[in-house]
């Protein structure tokens, strides 16, 4: 099985860049003193930059569907599968975290920035380590932090899903798939929850082992169906994004078309995605902010400012990424990680 899925590894890099730009465009001051210079483009990267989370659900469900499913046993008791993801996701996490509150703490008391999150608590911090923050209302420290936390709660209930014999796994997922679908996710009252997103998350899943079947497009055309009868039922922009990327996803697979490989950049990019996603609010926390000291006015110099906020966001995830790298690997010690991440917690308390 090859290990790196050119077409997937294309979608993250172009992912990562949009979530970027989008909260570039998202949080001020710099995008709306330039905005006057393509008020389209803002707008739109405003409005519609957030559909990248919808490629990330559909992405991981669709590598999840290469490890899981029929015919693959698990390796692993589900407590330890669920926990080794914990500790995979946490330790980028927690540094993000770290770097996140020592930025707003030093915005606030210097040059100030509407939107720099507050003095965390106790509670808070702690809802944030275990991927809690949103389910018990607890005020986020850090954009897209609680994407981390849905990626765990889907992670652990598809897993467990999958656990079931035979094609029951497959029966499982559908009908939960198709529950978020034409249910769950048009109540935003459990937008904190797996359940709103399973559905972009199980479509990509589906895909993935429909793609890899004995009767790939007739499975696909199951897929396709399904996407049918939920934007019917009731149009979401962000459903329609994830159901073309299933599909897409699904019908290279099973065209033999995942074995191309893109440009060195973009892999790299799509390495790095993951602690991009989390290390880039407090690059743009800290730009913005200089930024709009230094220049308090001009849409050509905040341009530029949201371009070098861009290019320090890719260089804090690739050192992010390479730290994380050097901590978590497959054989390291469970007290030297946790030792770690006790030692990000004491960080953000202080």
């Amino acid at each position: 099985m090859n290990d790196r899925l050119g077409p997937v590894d294309a979608l993250k890099a172009f992912a990562c860049v949009l979530i970027v730009w989008h909260h570039l465009a998202f949080y001020g001051p710099m995008s709306d003193l330039a905005r006057p210079l393509a008020p389209a483009v803002v707008d739109w990267l405003y409005t519609y930059g957030r559909m990248a989370v919808q490629l990330f659900l559909v992405v991981s469900g669709f590598l999840l569907a290469r490890g899981v499913g029929p015919g693959r046993p698990p390796s692993k008791p589900w407590p330890e599968q669920v926990g080794r993801r914990y500790l995979r996701l946490l330790v980028p996490y927690a540094a993000a975290l770290v770097l996140a509150i020592l930025v707003a703490d030093v915005v606030r008391a210097s040059v100030g920035h509407p939107d720099a999150p507050g003095t965390p608590t106790w509670t808070q911090l702690l809802a944030h380590l275990l991927m809690v923050q949103d389910l018990v209302g607890e005020e986020s420290l850090s954009a897209g932090v609680w994407y981390v936390a849905i990626d765990l709660q889907l992670f652990a209930l598809a897993t467990l899903l999958c656990r079931l014999p035979g094609q029951w796994s497959v029966v499982a997922v559908a009908a939960l798939t198709a529950a978020s679908l034409l249910w769950c996710n048009l109540d935003p009252r459990l937008d904190a929850t797996a359940l709103y997103f399973f559905g972009a998350y199980g479509l990509g899943l589906l895909a993935g082992w429909a793609a890899r079947g004995p009767r790939p497009w007739a499975c696909l055309a199951a897929v396709a169906l399904l996407g049918i009868v939920a934007l019917a039922l009731g149009w979401r922009d962000r459903i329609a994004v994830a159901w073309v990327c299933a599909l897409g996803l699904g019908a290279l697979q099973a065209t033999g078309a995942m074995d191309w490989q893109p440009p060195r950049w973009m892999a790299w990019l799509a390495a790095i995605s993951y602690p991009v996603f989390l290390v880039h609010f407090a690059v743009l926390l800290a730009v913005g902010s200089l930024w709009a000291w230094w220049w308090p006015d001009g849409p050509l110099v905040h341009a530029l400012g949201m371009g070098v906020a861009f290019g320090l966001s890719l260089l804090a995830g690739a050192g992010l990424h390479r730290m994380a790298q050097g901590i978590v690997r497959p054989r390291a010690a469970l007290g030297w990680q946790v030792a770690v991440l006790a030692a990000g917690l004491v960080a953000m308390a202080v």
